[in-house]
């Protein structure tokens, strides 16, 4: 999955963790974010009228109502009444520079359905290039309850499952020009068996956990050809390599790996992060399509991953935890490692970006309103403005594709109930994102 982030011990991750259930590529844990939890608000009265209600004392309890005396009221009278007259004058006189339009869904995203309705839950569906089928990872292969990788035809609604069948499966993604299919696989692991009949033993005993990506050390990257059937494994290096994409032209693959956690000599502070949140060690890495020359080029502290190339190839968009796990934000640099730009200062679990072929913007998923409500955000291209909201439906929605020609959108949702995810398509309108971006305030840098 294209990352989600958590930690086992932590219910709140030590910074990452997918979100719940959501049928959903590796965020961790990404915490379950967004949302099959709902949106997290508080609201606070103006200052007059919380130091007013600061000096009320409850006389009785008629279900928890308060109850004013006459002088107390026309104190409060008299409050409320110059906030009004204070707002109006603000209203007035205050210039409208920076002022922000609002939005809805509806003015983004229209025809809304839902892609997959088999299995327990499904995500990360991506197109092929002339926009006509979709890969997708779903939980619905008899006697494994783990993610395996399915090709779906669009106009037929004919699938085909194309992953061993056996182990864990994520990341899906069709190689351009070519008839071959990469994806990440355990089914290497001798224990992948024993590991399948164990969680089904588990989720038969009806106990509950938070859901969460494990970075699984075993995991490794195959690409899978239509034509012949063949499975060629890419990479051996102990450590989770997932999170790949094709370049444009075919040539690159870009990824993620936990490999430098179990190619050195450890610390005891970092067996113990090992341990706890294997995910901080995920850096960017890029090879080419065969497997060759490949090269880390991240080095920074904190969970890189979920990793793709802008439609022109020029350069790389994904994500990075702080060190504390607390935050993630939007960058991108160019396929060597040089030139890393920040997109995004959001305060907030910020993943799984993806360019709009147009190339002026990224389409991605944040939890900015509310630590289990991740929704999806669009931001220009160069991270001048700030993020704008495009949905606003109760539910994790996440990991969000446009089609090759921009005018559709495949993503990961729980909108339809049941807390697990599904993917689902809608019409885009990239002129109303294009107006939207335009009225954008400028990007607010803490």
């Amino acid at each position: 999955m294209r990352r989600r982030m958590r930690s086992r011990r932590n219910p709140h991750g030590v910074g990452q963790i997918p979100p719940p259930d959501c049928g959903i590529s590796p965020l961790p844990a990404f915490a379950l974010q967004r949302g099959n939890l709902g949106t997290s608000r508080r609201e606070t009265l103006p200052l007059p009228g919380r130091r007013f209600l600061a000096n009320v004392k409850p006389m009785g309890c008629a279900r928890g109502a308060f109850f004013l005396s006459w002088r107390a009221m026309k104190k409060l009278a008299a409050t409320l009444a110059a906030a009004l007259v204070a707002a109006a004058l603000f209203a007035a006189f205050a210039p409208q520079v920076g002022a922000e339009a609002t939005y809805e869904e509806r003015d983004f995203l229209t025809r809304i359905r839902r892609l997959t309705v088999e299995g327990r839950r499904a995500g990360e569906g991506y197109w092929s290039a002339d926009g006509r089928r979709m890969v997708f990872q779903s939980e619905r292969e008899p006697g494994n309850p783990f993610y395996q990788i399915y090709v779906l035809d669009l106009a037929s609604g004919e699938t085909k499952r194309i992953s061993p069948g056996v182990g864990k499966t994520t990341c899906a993604f069709f190689r351009p020009g070519s008839d071959e299919i990469l994806f990440s696989s355990t089914h290497a692991d001798p224990r992948s068996r024993s590991l399948q009949e164990e969680e089904i033993a588990f989720r038969a005993s009806g106990r509950k956990r938070r859901y969460a990506w494990d970075y699984d050390p075993e995991m490794d990257i195959y690409a899978y050809s239509e034509k012949t059937g063949a499975l060629t494994r890419l990479t051996s290096a102990r450590g989770y390599d997932a999170e790949a994409a094709y370049s444009p032209d075919g040539r690159w693959i870009v990824f993620a790996s936990t490999r430098d956690a179990y190619s050195r000599p450890l610390s005891a502070a970092e067996k113990k992060m090992l341990e706890d949140n294997p995910s901080v060690f995920a850096e960017i890495y890029i090879m080419r399509a065969d497997g060759s020359e490949q090269k880390r080029l991240t080095h920074s502290a904190g969970y890189d991953g979920g990793p793709f190339f802008t439609h022109d190839g020029a350069r790389i968009v994904w994500r990075r935890f702080d060190e504390k796990g607390l935050n993630a934000d939007i960058y991108t640099m160019r396929p060597d490692g040089s030139g890393v730009r920040r997109i995004t200062d959001f305060g907030s679990l910020s993943w799984a970006p993806y360019e709009h072929p147009s190339g002026e913007y990224f389409i991605f998923s944040s939890n900015k309103h509310g630590f289990a409500n991740f929704e999806l955000f669009i931001v220009d291209a160069q991270g001048a403005k700030e993020p704008v909201r495009v949905t606003t439906t109760d539910g994790f929605d996440g990991l969000p594709v446009p089609s090759p020609d921009g005018r559709q959108l495949a993503w990961t949702s729980s909108r339809s109930g049941g807390g697990a995810g599904q993917i689902f398509l809608a019409q885009w309108n990239h002129e109303k994102a294009r107006e939207a971006l335009r009225n954008a305030p400028p990007r607010r840098k803490p």
